[in-house]
């Protein structure tokens, strides 16, 4: 991971730069540098390494990593309460009179710092521990400066806005798992009569699979880059009940995305399973496998492979006189694609595809697989990755 090495040990006396010639490993202060990488360091040096100056600001990719990661050894609120100290500290901010000047200087780094801690983790500031100690260090350096509070007053403003926001989806969320409860009775008690099929709800594929999409994003937007360290942080038996996950591991927005995945699996193989001709069923099921295409233009993998996993439960995998009058040629190609052999080979290959079109595509038109629609024969998936 490329790093930006610590002002003072980037040039020597003569001005000459080791770091640019020395391939070895080398001991700065703590961390452990090899051509130009941070490999590694003590806690106290790497949250030094944090904390800019008037000469230096760590590299992004090193505040994300470090912040990201960090949480593993001491809560994010106990590393706040130690950057704010080093900022106060190092640039002497608890001074009665305090240079404006250097303020002036050192002001729009702190500030920028806590600006990307901010978007970044936001989910670390519902802790009223970490609200306080970065109201306190707002409130020191916005004292040199009328500019600086006004961009402080906006940087909470801003975060203020996303915990509420993320409150209210998490209502939402709660209120959707409560009535999802309640739909088997629902369904149960309606008559078949007047019950509503997926086809007769939307009957164009393309309008399904983008309306997927949309739900696909906004679940994604809600999870926070810490909810996948802390998903699979598996407590030590020999901490004593003392790690510093016991009374923070909170990943409801990731688990709300694969029950997301699960509830859309389930229901393919409902609206699959519910009509109670075979032609009926086969309609259906070519009906998803046309969404399911669509989710593969359109780059929404997530749910291609829960449509698929849908199609290939048992209470639909067994039809076989149903699947029998079903056009199979789309699915296997669509299949074939989220083969799990050598480790998803074809899906990480199709990913990289459609990252790729993204990054140089003009339009959203140009972002999609150029698959024609009118022949299930004329699909060359992997000609296109």
């Amino acid at each position: 991971m490329p790093q930006t090495p610590p002002f003072a040990a980037v040039f020597d006396s003569s001005g000459y730069n080791r770091n640019l010639y020395q391939s070895k490993e080398d001991n700065c202060g703590g961390l452990y540098y090899h051509e130009n990488n941070l490999l590694s360091g003590s806690l106290e040096a790497l949250i030094q390494h944090l904390v800019p100056n008037v000469d230096y600001y760590p590299d992004r990719t090193y505040i994300f990593t470090f912040l990201l990661s960090s949480r593993l050894f001491m809560h994010p609120y106990e590393l706040m309460a130690k950057v704010c100290h080093l900022c106060i500290e190092q640039q002497r901010l608890s001074e009665p009179g305090l240079d404006k000047n250097r303020i002036r200087k050192i002001a729009p780094k702190i500030l920028q710092l806590l600006t990307e801690w901010t978007e970044t983790f936001p989910y670390d500031f519902r802790d009223e521990r970490m609200m306080r100690n970065l109201k306190e260090l707002a409130q020191r350096i916005a004292s040199g400066d009328e500019m600086y509070w006004k961009n402080i007053q906006q940087l909470l403003q801003n975060l203020i806005r996303k915990l509420a926001t993320v409150s209210q989806y998490e209502e939402v969320l709660a209120k959707i798992n409560a009535t999802s409860t309640d739909c088997p009775t629902v369904l149960k008690t309606k008559p078949q009569s007047i019950q509503r099929d997926i086809i007769t709800v939307c009957n164009d594929p393309y309008v399904l699979a983008q309306q997927l999409t949309h739900i696909e994003l906004e679940r994604l937007n809600y999870i926070g880059p810490e909810e996948f360290v802390q998903a699979f942080v598996q407590k030590d038996p020999f901490d004593n009940d003392k790690s510093c996950y016991r009374d923070q591991k909170k990943t409801r927005n990731l688990e709300a995305y694969v029950e997301w995945f699960n509830r859309l699996s389930y229901l393919v193989a409902t609206e699959i399973c519910m009509p109670v001709k075979k032609k009926h069923r086969a309609r259906v099921i070519e009906y998803f496998i046309d969404v399911a295409r669509e989710c593969f233009n359109i780059g929404n993998f997530n749910s291609l492979m829960a449509i698929i996993s849908g199609m290939n439960m048992s209470p639909v995998s067994r039809l076989k006189k149903t699947w029998a009058k079903v056009k199979t040629a789309k699915f296997y190609v669509l299949e074939h694609q989220m083969d799990p052999s050598s480790n998803f080979y074809n899906y990480r290959t199709a990913l990289r595809g459609a990252a790729q079109r993204s990054l140089t595509a003009h339009s959203n038109r140009e972002k999609q697989v150029p698959v024609k629609r009118e022949s299930c024969t004329e699909i060359p998936f992997r000609n296109y990755v």
